[in-house]
């Protein structure tokens, strides 16, 4: 048995001597297969085991809102219209030969506008005029001898009957001149008419006409617009007028005069609603109108109502930060102390070019975005960052 073993024994190491330079070979390819294996494990490990890095807070342009000071009232958008304002037109019929003024002219009392062909009218007033020659000739003649009988009468020497007849040819003399004159005077006032003259200083809103058209008496060739008082003219719905009366205050302002502020009082307040648009149409006279204030400028009016003074006060904000919740106007308010974007809904009750104005929704200090409110959403954290410049606000 010691045999067998030792020649077991021998054959092992025999196999041993042999395998020995093969295994000398490989032994660091598979040390470094070993070492490359333990390295991946102890990676995927360290992987399994971090988190991901959460993402950096977005910045986002904001400004921290304080009031405007005192309460807003509503604004009602308007125009400027001249308080007095007339159709022209020619008082008989004919054709139109000459327009002497254009849209936009300045106009003075006494000047004419435009004429029709006189041809007619200037018969009419010969005719007129021969028809009174022949009755005046008539009357000289009756008043000759009425003079004659007269005279002859008192001498008894024509019958009372011849006097009385006298008398009544002088009568009748005496109305045909009249009515004859009266003629003439009318056939002079269609050829006057044939001309349109300013009865007063205004501006032309309007032309209906034209050159060579045929026009029936009546019918408008001109709209004029009378120089003088200047009316604010608007549409205000039902909730507003309650608290309204003849006398009232209002603030005007102009979209094309920025940082102007005129006063007006409210002149007239129609009786009853439009019935397409259920509004009534408010005038309201502008005191101390400059010359910038042109007819046809668009305005906003906003009455400075006692039952407002209570009210919450205003925001004045950049028109940039206006979103919408729906339908409803909304603003992104960037919570503290998280810095988590809300959007709320506000009441907006001023539209300008650059600004809007803000009845409720918002408190003194809180911080809203003013840029970008389209690209962000509920619940995202941000880092507020403030405008590069004061004009920024209201771009």
């Amino acid at each position: 048995m010691r045999g067998g073993s030792s020649q077991h024994s021998s054959q092992g190491s025999g196999e041993s001597r042999h395998a020995g330079p093969c295994a000398s070979r490989h032994a660091p390819w598979r040390q470094a297969a070993r070492i490359l294996l333990v390295a991946g494990v102890f990676a995927l490990a360290a992987c399994g085991k971090q988190k991901e890095a959460p993402p950096q807070p977005r910045p986002v342009v904001s400004m921290t809102v304080h009031p405007d000071g005192g309460a807003v009232s509503p604004a009602y958008p308007g125009d400027i219209e001249a308080r007095n304002a007339t159709p022209l037109s020619f008082r008989v019929n004919g054709k139109i030969i000459e327009r002497v003024v254009r849209l936009g002219d300045s106009v003075k009392p006494g000047q004419t506008l435009a004429r029709l062909d006189p041809a007619d009218s200037e018969k009419n007033t010969a005719s007129a005029q021969a028809q009174f020659d022949a009755a005046q000739h008539r009357f000289v003649f009756a008043k000759q001898q009425l003079d004659r009988d007269t005279a002859q009468s008192q001498a008894n020497l024509i019958a009372r009957a011849q006097l009385e007849q006298t008398q009544d040819a002088y009568a009748s003399a005496v109305a045909q001149r009249d009515q004859a004159q009266q003629q003439l005077a009318l056939a002079k006032n269609q050829l006057r008419y044939t001309q349109l003259v300013a009865d007063h200083a205004g501006v032309i809103t309007a032309e209906n006409a034209d050159t060579g058209q045929n026009v029936q008496a009546g019918q408008p060739v001109y709209q004029l617009a009378w120089t003088g008082d200047v009316d604010v003219v608007c549409d205000l719905p039902e909730r507003a007028i309650a608290a309204l009366h003849t006398g009232d205050a209002a603030q005007v302002t102009l979209g094309a005069l920025p940082g102007r502020r005129y006063t007006a009082r409210l002149r007239e307040l129609a009786a009853a609603a439009d019935p397409q648009s259920r509004t009534w149409r408010a005038k309201l006279t502008l005191e101390h109108p400059d010359a910038d204030v042109r007819l046809g400028m668009t305005a906003n009016v906003a009455f400075a109502s006692p039952a407002e003074a209570g009210a919450a006060p205003s925001f004045t904000v950049p028109a940039t930060a206006l979103f919408h919740d729906g339908d409803a106007p909304a603003l992104w308010i960037v919570h503290a102390p998280d810095n988590v974007l809300q959007l709320r809904r506000v009441s907006v009750t001023r539209y300008d070019a650059r600004t809007i104005t803000v009845a409720s929704g918002l408190q003194d200090g809180e911080r809203i975005v003013i840029q970008g409110v389209h690209t962000v959403h509920a619940g995202e954290q941000v880092r507020p960052v403030a405008p590069l410049h004061a004009e920024d606000l209201a771009s």
